[in-house]
């Protein structure tokens, strides 16, 4: 499933060294702004304790876990918009990411330049925030703008039903991006989300922040007050924030599993801050998994929530949706709990499931079909 989520920030807040972590790509990370000009495309793995344990049972020939994918995109500066820093190129490459991964610098570092060759000590995470998310938000003003004129005059004759709603939903839009708000922030009726999802807006991308900390104040993020302000923002728009250090995930990447353990549990955290991103973002686009479980293969598959059977067949391939029959569906948790497909049949919970069938988070299925 080519779904992604775009890595942004100002130059120097961390993104390249974060998505050095998440992918091991080696991007190149240096102390000027612009040392990403071209986007990096990694994939990662999506942690789940789930397909462990499910291994663990099975005891497949293989195991192949589901991945996401992270776009790091170059550093945005003021003016963006109006196409500054090579600003038309980065704001078209966050329009192409489903999901946008906003980072902060949280942390004091002398070293580190900021835009404009001004100094760390003036470390202010909600100007840094406000800078993007302005650039943004008068992309998207420009666009609304030039939209609101065109379908205003047809909306205004109430003979093009399509035209009302467009117009309806550019008028709640437009002057919340006038104050400066990104239209996430707006609660949309059922029927005018397709109309939203169409105007294709920068600012209606779910967003999560990410609080990036020094080394040493990684363990104890909530002492931290560049933390909290930036955990208070993200709350104003219903979005989360993930806090790490990416110098820190960077050391970790690097590392044996059994060191990472080791690592992680001498600097007080119990699971990787790239995991807990990887985790969130992949939630983030309401996204699930599902499992196939035999002999030769257990693996995980990333699906839509939502999906029926069918589609969730066709993610495996083509024909399994077109010829799909039946799905024969167990939970995770009740394999867990009975520890084979045989009880879990024996105890009445294996099902077969048809057509109509949602699929849900944790499923273990193996799809039957006819080509």
């Amino acid at each position: 499933m080519a779904l992604t989520a775009g890595i942004v920030g100002l130059p120097n807040v961390g993104k390249s060294t974060l998505f050095n972590a998440i992918t091991q790509a080696g991007a190149e990370a240096a102390n000027y702004p612009f040392a990403t000009i071209d986007p990096n495309v990694g994939t990662v793995e999506v942690p789940d304790e789930r397909l462990t344990k499910i291994t663990e049972l099975i005891k497949p020939k293989k195991t192949v876990p589901t991945t996401f994918e992270f776009t790091d995109i170059a550093g945005i500066v003021k003016g963006a918009s109006k196409g500054e820093g090579l600003g038309n190129k980065f704001l078209a490459n966050i329009r192409e990411v489903d999901a946008i991964i906003h980072v902060v610098r949280a942390f004091d570092d002398e070293n580190v330049m900021r835009e404009q060759g001004r100094e760390s000590d003036f470390v202010d995470p909600l100007a840094d925030i406000d800078t993007i998310n302005l650039e943004l938000i008068l992309a998207d003003l420009e666009s609304v703008n030039k939209r609101y004129t065109r379908v205003e005059k047809i909306a205004r004759t109430q003979k093009d039903k399509d035209a009302v709603l467009e117009f309806k939903v550019l008028e709640k839009i437009k002057p919340v991006l006038e104050e400066g708000k990104s239209a996430r922030t707006i609660n949309f009726e059922d029927d005018e989300l397709k109309v939203v999802k169409s105007l294709f807006l920068l600012t209606t991308k779910p967003v999560l922040y990410v609080a990036n900390v020094s080394e040493d104040e990684v363990g104890a993020p909530d002492m931290i007050d560049y933390v909290k302000q930036i955990r208070d923002f993200a709350a104003t728009e219903n979005a989360d924030t993930v806090v790490i250090s990416a110098r820190v995930e960077e050391e970790i990447a690097e590392l044996e599993d059994d060191e990472k353990a080791e690592f992680l549990e001498a600097i007080g955290l119990c699971e990787s801050g790239v995991d807990k991103l990887t985790q969130t973002a992949y939630h983030l686009l309401g996204l699930g998994t599902y499992f196939t479980a035999g002999e030769k293969e257990v693996r995980a598959w990333t699906f839509k929530r939502g999906i029926k059977a069918p589609a969730a067949a066709g993610i495996i391939h083509s024909d399994f949706e077109k010829g799909f029959i039946r799905a024969v569906t167990m939970s995770y948790d009740d394999l867990i709990q009975y520890g084979s497909e045989k009880a879990v049949k024996e105890a009445g919970r294996l099902r077969e499931e048809g057509k109509e069938y949602v699929v849900q988070d944790g499923d273990i299925m193996e799809f039957r079909f006819n080509v």
